[in-house]
């Protein structure tokens, strides 16, 4: 269910590396539980993130979310698409719906973020809790 040539973050963020290049996007789980997306805000090319930092947010009918930099880096490109068509989230999150592009400062933070196994064990956790009495 989540590409396993992806890193993951505990806050439903998903991270692919090419070269020195990041693609950054919102999980499958995320979106769902989102619901609707309506409206994304993304940064401007040329914004430099760190680690954690708030870089934009997904509102959806349910509520407002932000998104977190799994990694540092200068953002090169943003899914402008996305300001036309928000929903495209809902529909293909790992794929036609990615956020931001940047130029990793260091990529050994991606050493920090699970892989898609552990990422799906997590999200199981997660799944388990809110089902729980």
């Amino acid at each position: 269910m989540y590409p396993s040539d992806y890193r993951y973050t505990k806050e439903h963020e998903w991270v692919r590396v090419e070269g020195d290049l990041a693609t950054i996007g919102i999980t499958d789980y995320a979106q769902h539980e989102l619901g609707d997306v309506v409206y994304v805000e993304l940064p401007k090319p040329g914004t430099k993130l760190k680690t954690g930092e708030t870089f934009g947010t997904v509102e959806s009918v349910k509520a407002v979310s932000d998104i977190y930099a799994p990694v540092s880096g200068e953002v090169t490109e943003v899914n402008s698409a996305l300001a036309e068509t928000p929903e495209t989230i809902n529909k293909d999150p790992h794929g036609k719906a990615w956020l931001i592009k940047l130029k990793l400062a260091n990529s050994s933070e991606l050493a920090k973020l699970m892989n898609a196994s552990a990422y799906e064990a997590y999200v199981a956790d997660k799944q388990k809790e809110a089902s729980a009495p």
